[in-house]
């Protein structure tokens, strides 16, 4: 273990092989960056990838009385942050395990954790040691719901899990104050920013605003170096790269409707845009002129395609507008199908069938999952009967779809 700041200790684990993470392989490796905090009780803040839990137990176990941990937190679930959480519960058995009230049940179920062993906190909460007091402040889907973020007021630590990481493994360096140049790390800091946060940024601003108002000196991430000087650079990087977007989007939404519920939809689509503010404009196709529609579809910057299923077909002239799409130059415009349905729906799933045909860049519920994690996310988005039900659902698709237009 290094003493990083008054009775803050790392007690991580530098991986200096070619990790493989996120369908990428590391070259430079990485490590899994966890802290101690020994006061008159002791925390403990993330563990270790899963690969080394039983060597991290032991290291930690050389060095303390597991019995006298008081606290585990977990300020995000991934293994490779919580894997060493199983054998450390078991032998840390008067430790309470501090995390979201979205966390409590993946670890459950991940570790085979009793219920009665976590303290949930949200946003404000706290904890003291005795001298020294850490805050809890949540960060969903940075980069998954459950995420959170801590902070130690009197020794002003931010620690971040994910966010502001690098996957670099340094075995003699372990914070940036220690390198010969500290801008060396940029490009690695940038890199990571990209393949792991940005496609959340939607929530970064969020986060930087919670950021913001706190005191920070250091930032003791869970990958890479900790940032001991110059925190606000690293910061007005993240904040720079959530706000670089297109200006003056253009969203066209296009439906039609039996009972009303499809355009419901659209209404509500509409809304949620134009809080986003982007120029929306709703057309219900069965009153316009298929010339009018197919010149609004090339001058607009994200087109959403909405029906109702009639047995299986989709009802009105609809149709007769996706069937010309493949004349026209949308090759790559962000595009997502829609609707409402009484029995099957098949209809939506008509549609995506012709923009992905006329090569749009269709949202997927799988394309979601594989670029963000996110599997609450529904495209093409059905909706059955009444989509007020679904206002979540609906909501969330929309600004899925607002960020492809956006980025």
């Amino acid at each position: 273990m290094r003493e990083i700041a008054d009775k803050v200790y790392w007690a991580g684990k530098v991986d200096d092989r070619k990790v493989p993470f996120h369908r990428l392989i590391l070259e430079k490796g990485t490590s899994y960056n966890a802290y101690l905090i020994k006061d008159e009780k002791t925390a403990l803040i993330d563990t270790v990838d899963m690969l080394y839990g039983k060597e991290f137990v032991d290291s930690l176990g050389s060095e303390m009385d597991l019995l006298a941990l008081d606290y585990i937190i977990v300020n995000h679930t991934e293994p490779d942050h919580s894997g060493a959480l199983g054998a450390l519960a078991r032998k840390a058995k008067n430790a309470r395990i501090v995390c979201t009230a979205y966390a409590v049940y993946e670890l459950m179920e991940m570790y085979k954790i009793d219920k009665e062993r976590f303290l949930v906190v949200r946003t404000g909460d706290e904890i003291s040691l005795g001298e020294k007091t850490l805050v809890f402040h949540e960060t969903p889907f940075l980069h998954t719901e459950e995420t959170m973020v801590t902070y130690l007021k009197e020794e002003k630590i931010l620690f971040p899990c994910d966010i502001f990481s690098t996957h670099v493994a340094d075995n003699d360096a372990l914070s940036v104050s220690e390198l010969e140049d500290a801008d060396s790390i940029l490009e690695d800091f940038k890199v990571y920013y990209k393949l792991i946060m940005d496609p959340h940024r939607r929530y970064v601003l969020p986060m930087i605003d919670v950021v913001k108002k706190l005191d920070i000196e250091m930032i003791a991430p869970s990958h890479g170096y900790i940032l001991d000087q110059n925190v606000e650079k690293y910061i007005g990087i993240y904040e720079e790269n959530a706000l670089e977007s297109k200006e003056n989007v253009k969203a066209l939404i296009l439906f039609n409707t039996m009972s009303g519920n499809t355009k419901k939809m659209a209404r509500m689509l509409e809304n949620e845009l134009l809080e986003h503010g982007f120029e929306v404009e709703s057309t219900n196709t069965e009153k316009a002129e298929l010339e009018e529609v197919l010149t609004k579809i090339q001058y607009a910057d994200g087109v959403l395609f909405g029906t109702s299923t009639k047995y299986a077909d989709i009802p009105g002239n609809l149709e007769a507008i996706l069937k010309e799409l493949k004349e026209l130059e949308v090759e790559g415009k962000p595009a997502a199908a829609f609707g409402s349905y009484g029995w099957s729906g098949e209809a939506v799933e008509v549609v995506q069938d012709y923009l992905t045909g006329a090569g749009m860049k269709a949202l997927r519920s799988s394309d979601v999952i594989k670029s963000t994690g996110m599997s609450n996310v529904e495209f093409p988005l059905r909706v059955r009967f009444n989509p007020e039900n679904s206002t979540k659902e609906i909501k969330l698709a929309a600004s899925v779809f607002a960020d492809a237009i956006r980025f």
